[in-house]
């Protein structure tokens, strides 16, 4: 049979619709399987949580028996003696807490900060550290075995030393200012610990309110106001490297003059 020229010319046009459809599907469906998985893939949501339940241990007192004389001779070597009552140095905390968060085994502990720098965990009351020439500036407090501090005012010890027989202050301390002190988190967290990160920190010479001194805590890019002093946890952390700043501010927002009161640390999440 003869087809006409018009009819054929329509069947081919229809033909060639149907291929450009078929096409124009066949590129449409890797990009919509493409954003299905990005949606199952997206970045976690960091927030930031008041963590609730610990043990108070108001009477908690740490005091520091040695050195006896803050002006030290020499740097180098030098013997601490803390006496502790009401807190037992090595017991586990008790409470769910310590399921939470990353809780060391050998139990509650003196968190030792010099100049700011991250702790040094202590079981025992007495200990050796090394010191350079300077001026430095001390913070013991307790801890628990979860790492959170004991917030009273005798739970702490803040004190100026002197080492050297010419130490300079390089820092430009000033003991009754308002100062902010880093704890956690800290080093690196693996597994079911990388799950709630406890973020404390210690205030000294004032207090944080809504509309007073805040602390603003940034989490890689996320910031947080915090207008209470408490411990939080930080959830939604993804794997690998986690920044995180703290600055004490007015109630402006403006950063309050000091050595300590901006602070940046890194520690790292893994699977």
């Amino acid at each position: 049979m003869k087809m006409n020229t018009p009819k054929l010319f329509t069947y081919m046009l229809a033909f060639l619709f149907v291929l450009a459809s078929c096409k124009q599907q066949a590129k449409e469906k890797p990009e919509q399987e493409m954003d299905e998985v990005e949606a199952t893939t997206e970045t976690p949501e960091i927030t930031l949580e008041k963590l609730e339940g610990s043990p108070a241990y108001a009477d908690a007192v740490l005091q520091l028996e040695e050195p006896s004389n803050l002006q030290i001779a020499d740097g180098g070597s030098v013997d601490f003696s803390f006496t502790v009552n009401d807190y037992e140095l090595g017991a586990q905390t008790a409470g769910p807490n310590a399921e939470q968060l990353a809780n060391s085994g050998k139990g509650q502990h003196i968190h030792f900060i010099l100049n700011n720098q991250p702790y040094s965990a202590h079981y025992e009351p007495a200990f050796a550290k090394e010191i350079p020439n300077g001026v430095h500036h001390l913070v013991a407090f307790l801890s628990r075995s979860y790492h959170e501090s004991v917030k009273n005012e005798n739970s702490v010890v803040v004190k100026k030393l002197e080492v050297g027989a010419n130490a300079t202050d390089s820092l430009g301390l000033d003991m009754e200012a308002p100062t902010l002190i880093y704890s956690r988190p800290k080093g690196t967290y693996a597994g079911k610990d990388a799950e709630n990160l406890l973020l404390d920190f210690f205030v000294l010479n004032t207090s944080l309110s809504e509309d007073g001194n805040k602390v603003k805590a940034t989490v890689n890019d996320t910031e947080f106001m915090i207008t209470e002093w408490a411990p939080h946890v930080i959830k939604g952390l993804p794997v690998g490297d986690v920044t995180i700043t703290l600055e004490l501010v007015d109630a402006e927002g403006n950063m309050i003059s000091g050595p300590f009161n901006k602070v940046t640390r890194t520690v790292s999440l893994t699977e």
